[in-house]
């Protein structure tokens, strides 16, 4: 099954960064590709909250969900956004990711659960929890590639959700990421690899990369690895672009039963204490 992979530097103006949508969107299916991948913050990455306030939308008025839709079903290709930023309609942000089939329909939304609040040893900080409401529960959507589970970012960091979904079980797992890179750095590829490896499921991370109109430096490195932890697709940290690979999705049976750690899994009981 073929899918791409979209590594974008998503910026301030949502019109551009919907354009640009609607470029990849062209490019994935060019390459005879059956589902897109985008990153965290597809629509809009403005650390500046006074001025993303006019650039944020109720889910039924956002343009680059809008044009994301028409363009899927245009080229009549899967497309998974990573995620917009997106009014509640009650005060609050919500940080949401989107399946939408190949007619432009949306058949699953998960709100990110884990919020980004953090002072780096860099200096940059991060309060995600002041204006983003968080997720409440696990959501898995049924599509071309089989069962396919959303997390965004930060998520990754939380291994419980993980076993939640490897619990499913998952075939593939979106983790599209805004990732900082000093963090990007440390962690990116070894967190990646190990969340393949404990859901023996396939890996999707579409990233941010590079310098943004904001001011932030994402890693990039948008990565496709497979249940066994073997890295198919790195984009590098350096330019946008989209990349396509083939998932021999009979992988995931022959890795679960070579590495049964999903069928041998047992609760492990909390030590009673006084």
């Amino acid at each position: 099954m073929r899918i791409a992979v979209a590594q974008m530097r998503s910026g301030i103006d949502p019109k551009a960064n919907a354009a640009a949508l609607e470029e990849v969107i062209d490019e994935a299916a060019m390459g005879h590709a059956t589902m897109l991948f985008t990153p965290e913050m597809t629509g809009l990455l403005d650390r500046d909250r006074a001025r993303a306030a006019g650039a944020i939308f109720r889910e039924d008025a956002d343009p680059v969900l809008a044009r994301g839709r028409a363009a899927a079903a245009e080229h009549g290709i899967w497309l998974t956004i990573g995620s917009l930023a997106l009014d509640d309609g009650e005060g609050r942000w919500v940080n949401r990711a989107f399946v939408i089939d190949n007619n432009g329909a949306i058949v699953a939304r998960y709100d990110k659960m884990h919020m980004f609040d953090v002072d780096l040893a860099s200096g940059e900080s991060w309060r995600e929890s002041n204006a983003y409401a968080a997720g409440e529960k696990v959501v898995t959507a049924q599509t071309p590639l089989g069962t396919l589970g959303l997390t965004i970012c930060y998520d990754i960091r939380f291994p419980a959700m993980f076993e939640a979904l490897g619990a499913v079980p998952c075939d593939v797992i979106a983790i599209p990421a805004a990732f900082t890179v000093p963090t990007g750095k440390a962690h990116w590829h070894v967190l990646q690899r190990a969340r393949a490896i404990e859901a023996s499921a396939f890996v999707v991370a579409a990233a941010q990369v590079g310098k943004h109109e904001d001011g932030r430096q994402t890693y990039g490195h948008s990565l496709v690895v497979d249940p066994w932890g073997e890295v198919l697709l790195d984009l590098g940290g350096d330019q946008r672009g989209v990349g396509v690979v083939d998932l021999d999705l009979d992988r995931i049976a022959a890795v679960r039963a070579q590495v049964p750690s999903l069928a041998n899994r047992r609760s492990v009981a909390r030590e009673a204490r006084p």
